[in-house]
């Protein structure tokens, strides 16, 4: 069963189409990399996927559930990381993870807060103000209230923004072996290295629109190749 399944999907802010006919199907287990431009409408189909945002016409199934209908019960069952989120300043990261734990009622939190502040390397600073820590500390954070209920499926906006490349290394091969396990995991980036390096599967968005979904490995000219011509379309003449 596809994880993800999108049909004839757009959105409309005015007289401005953020997504114009988008088609894609993510299935399970498949680390999937949407990659485009600033403004391709990449932030704008996780928000409806993640039932954030209605769609002005088109369909989507979340783990076969609709996201417009049902938003609730999807977010229930993934987790999400929007781009530039962070943890309340006002809380340390073990109170914001145990407030996330009681949301998600996850019976043994302590376990996990403590399991995901040693993949993340963040246990020193588990009871340090969110206001007092580095940008890349919180991202850290935030990567852990993703994946800390364990969720089939997972959205992520940007996921290695902020991060030292020592800790790039390490969020990579954890979200790989999130995937290895059997789960899904979406991302968007705007990072041509992030999706070719990452992804199994790529989605170039361009103005709204899917241009080309492939496994970069697949790709004979290489994915920089593949997204400079698909991204080129987005201002030629149509």
């Amino acid at each position: 069963m596809a994880a993800i399944e999108v049909d004839g999907l757009r959105k409309e802010y005015g007289d401005v189409a953020a997504l114009d006919g988008l088609d894609l199907t993510v299935e399970a287990g498949e680390l999937y990399g949407l990659l485009g431009p600033n403004g391709s409408g990449k932030t704008t189909t996780i928000e409806i996927l993640t039932g954030q945002r209605t769609p002005t016409a088109g369909e989507a199934r979340v783990l076969g559930t609709d996201p417009v209908t049902e938003p609730i019960e999807v977010r229930r069952s993934i987790g999400i990381l929007p781009e530039r989120e962070d943890p309340p300043s006002f809380l340390t990261p073990r109170e914001y993870l145990e407030f996330v734990g009681d949301v998600r009622s996850i019976p043994d939190i302590d376990d996990r807060i403590a399991e995901w502040a040693d993949v993340l390397d963040f246990r020193g600073i588990l009871d340090t103000m969110s206001s007092d820590l580095s940008e890349g500390e919180r991202q850290r954070v935030m990567l852990a209230q993703v994946f800390i209920h364990e969720p089939d499926l997972a959205f992520i906006d940007e996921p290695l923004v902020n991060l030292d490349p020592l800790m790039q290394s390490e969020v990579k091969a954890t979200l790989r072996e999130y995937c290895a396990d059997g789960n899904t995991l979406f991302l968007s980036t705007h990072f041509v290295e992030v999706a070719e390096q990452l992804c199994t599967e790529v989605g170039i968005i361009a103005d709204g629109r899917l241009r080309t979904q492939r496994d970069p490995a697949t790709m004979d000219d290489g994915l920089l190749s593949a997204y400079e011509t698909e991204v080129a379309r987005e201002v030629s003449p149509q």
